[in-house]
């Protein structure tokens, strides 16, 4: 499973205090979760991740004022286009962690992980050409 927004700071926090999650979870460091392109995830599932779970500001909190908009948009459009692949939208997540939400972090990437691992392995391949997805 891949992790792709800015709530890096609070996976990192939530390292130093030593809390746990899963060892599956990889992080993709991005400068605000509205930067996070529809083609990243597409892209990350492809390469062989099983869930997607895309962490942001919370809304109204977002340092480049709207991208946390942008990015639900982008996640409720990305729900529509993995039910066309065949991938459930329940591969994907977007949920708001503030930089010092270490604890809030450990619950979300858990819960992730433990819906991912629910769901299965995803098997793309070759159902998926690079040139469409």
């Amino acid at each position: 499973m891949s992790a792709i927004g800015v709530s890096y700071a609070g996976a990192d926090k939530a390292g130093g205090q030593k809390l746990s999650y899963s060892p599956d979870v990889k992080l993709v460091r991005v400068m605000c979760s509205g930067r996070v392109d529809p083609q990243f995830v597409l892209q990350t599932f492809r390469e062989g991740a099983d869930g997607v779970l895309v962490l942001g500001c919370h809304p109204g909190d977002c340092h480049y004022r709207t991208g946390n908009i942008k990015a639900l948009r982008r996640f409720r459009m990305l729900q529509k286009t993995l039910a066309q692949f065949g991938i459930d939208p329940a591969r994907l997540r977007l949920d708001w962690v503030a930089a010092g939400e270490s604890e809030r972090f450990q619950k979300v990437a858990r819960e992730m992980a433990e819906a991912v691992q629910a769901l299965g392995p995803l098997a793309l391949a070759g159902q998926v050409e690079t040139g469409v997805a």
